[in-house]
């Protein structure tokens, strides 16, 4: 059977609501939404073949009723700038204080909410470690690097990547079949279903990354979270530093349920956790129970959060 072509997927749309802007940073071109008036709030999505700002689609609906709401494409996704260079955490973490400084530039320099998906976790961690006055509240959703028992302190900076298996799959000569495979309409089905937990995906999310996935570089910030690029090797003494309050969250169902590694965590008094009877994106499966425990921590509640 002949392959499709690419061209007969329509121009990328919006992934949420409001204006999209662009700017130019250190970290390349990029795309954010806004919406809603009050306090900020930067909402990140998750780090995949085929992640844009529609992974954090029903908080961003929720909240801007109540907050101007910025829902950031990262560098490689959606609409910000997918050009073949090194994608890791350095260029993530940028991408995230690049946009403070745009909200500090229309809001003056008050610390700011930040609400993270998986992997961006990390990034939004660091961020707040290097620039902890350009914070207020971070709330982490399914935060990697909590898994298993061994110690991430390598030094600061250091990452997980393996050069040679990206060098592997960029190859000119396989990488965008290997991506075409990866993004199959069935695959992505696959792999969402795996981070549910369950086959009840969101089918709007489903239908959005079939057509992301097939704008032109797409594959390039892929190939390089397929080989670890983008995994901090540091990452515990990057929670470990952080002292702003820190709420996390996270499911029983699916890929991300090993949170072993958060006794690193244990203890420390600016840190609370929710567990959801869901898979690793709750709010989608449990909105109303997700945006009021969301909603009581950014709010200042001092209601117990942890089961």
């Amino acid at each position: 059977m002949a392959r499709t072509p690419t061209s007969i997927y329509p121009p990328l749309p919006a992934a949420v609501n409001g204006e999209r802007f662009e700017f130019d940073s250190v970290a390349g071109r990029i795309s954010v939404y806004v919406a809603g008036e009050g306090s900020p709030l930067i909402l990140i999505h998750t780090v995949n073949a085929s992640a844009s700002a529609a992974e954090v689609r029903p908080v961003h609906e929720h909240f801007q009723a109540q907050r101007t709401v910025f829902s950031i494409d990262l560098p490689g996704y959606g609409f910000s700038a997918r050009s073949d260079r090194e994608y890791n955490p350095r260029l993530m973490t940028d991408a995230i204080l690049a946009l403070v400084k745009q909200i500090h530039a229309r809001y003056g320099h008050s610390p700011i909410d930040a609400v993270a998906v998986s992997l961006s976790c990390e990034f939004l961690a660091r961020a707040a470690m290097e620039q902890p006055t350009f914070f207020r509240k971070l709330a982490l959703v399914s935060p990697t690097g909590f898994n298993g028992n061994a110690s991430r302190r390598k030094p600061i900076g250091s990452t997980l990547a393996f050069p040679r298996l990206h060098r592997i799959l960029a190859n000119p000569r396989w990488s965008d079949a290997l991506f075409r495979w990866l993004t199959k309409p069935s695959v992505i089905r696959y792999f969402l279903a795996r981070s549910w937990g369950s086959p009840n995906i969101d089918e709007t999310l489903w239908q959005y990354d079939l057509i992301t996935t097939r704008q032109p570089g797409a594959k390039h910030a892929p190939l390089h979270f397929l080989a670890a690029s983008m995994f901090a090797a540091d990452i515990h003494t990057v929670y470990e530093s952080i002292d702003i309050p820190v709420w996390t969250s996270h499911g029983v169902r699916g890929d991300f349920t090993d949170y072993r590694g958060m006794k690193i965590i244990n203890g420390k008094p600016n840190w609370r956790n929710t567990i959801f009877q869901t898979g690793a994106l709750p709010y989608f499966e449990v909105p109303t129970e997700f945006n009021r425990a969301l909603d009581a921590f950014l709010s200042g509640s001092t209601t117990p959060l942890i089961p």
